[in-house]
């Protein structure tokens, strides 16, 4: 093989390589809330808790849990799942209070440092359910998102 057929062969082989990684990233994406109020309402109406992933872009915990557990409850179930990136500074979101803030803001404010953490909201911002921080066990994980949300369900019953 001549070193111009290694270089194609070999650019090839990586294109193969990264094309499935970016397929895969689009087709996990959570949506980005513009209104936590706004959001709050849609779940609101559903009876379903607001569900908010915390993450980090490059986190592989953060996408195991979107992609093996929120975005499969999301388009299955219609649970409303959303996600924050921790480190968005610059992308307006009006907040619970009704003022303009960015994720990176209103996570801090949250004190939701860890990726991922995932928090169940009600209508007007409270947490519902125990936040599920991290990823311990795949085994369990699926067990204990489920509690959480049988829990915040159960609180937006009263």
């Amino acid at each position: 093989m001549n070193t111009l057929g290694r270089r194609h062969f070999t650019a090839a082989l990586a294109g193969g390589l990264l094309l499935p990684t970016l397929a895969l990233a689009k087709d996990t994406a959570l949506p980005v809330p513009a209104s936590l109020p706004g959001a709050a309402q849609t779940a609101a109406t559903k009876k379903e808790p607001l569900v908010i992933l915390v993450s980090l872009p490059g986190c592989p915990y953060c996408e195991v849990v979107r992609r093996n557990y929120l975005l499969p409850a999301r388009n299955e179930s219609g649970l409303q799942a959303w996600q924050l990136n921790i480190s968005d500074r610059s992308t307006p979101l009006v907040g619970f209070d009704g003022k303009a803030t960015t994720a990176a803001a209103q996570i801090a404010a949250w004190k939701a440092g860890f990726t991922p953490t995932v928090l169940f909201l009600g209508p007007t911002g409270q947490e519902l359910a125990e936040r599920l921080v991290g990823l311990g066990s795949n085994d369990f994980y699926g067990a204990y998102l489920d509690d959480r949300l049988a829990t915040a369900r159960k609180a937006l019953a009263r």
